[in-house]
């Protein structure tokens, strides 16, 4: 008895963008490029507001401060409010949350 392997074919573009038409799919195959571009972006912004945000809280807490300025957070949880709605408060919080502690 012989035993036979089965290989799947690499889904069509249509098939992996759900489109329903060849050039559906590549105006979304070329879109998700572009997102997945700007989240590489995204993420390093980030990592670098993490690292300047513990430069303050080392030099705050080095002063005699304490790590979190409460007051602070609340002006950014607003700014992004009102620059992006309810959503934004929860991207807000959790900026807020990957900069805290990191001391």
């Amino acid at each position: 008895m012989s035993a036979t392997t089965t290989t799947a074919s690499p889904a069509s573009p249509t098939e992996r963008t759900g489109a329903r038409t060849p050039e559906a799919a590549e105006l979304i195959g070329g879109a998700r490029e572009r997102i997945d571009a700007l989240d590489d972006r995204i993420i390093g912004l980030v990592q670098e507001r993490m690292a300047v945000s513990a430069v303050i809280q080392e030099a705050r807490i080095g002063s005699g401060g304490r790590r979190v300025n409460l007051s602070r957070e609340m002006e950014v949880l607003g700014h992004y409010r009102d620059a992006l709605g309810k959503p934004g408060t929860q991207l807000a919080m959790t900026l807020l949350e990957l900069c805290r502690g990191r001391v």
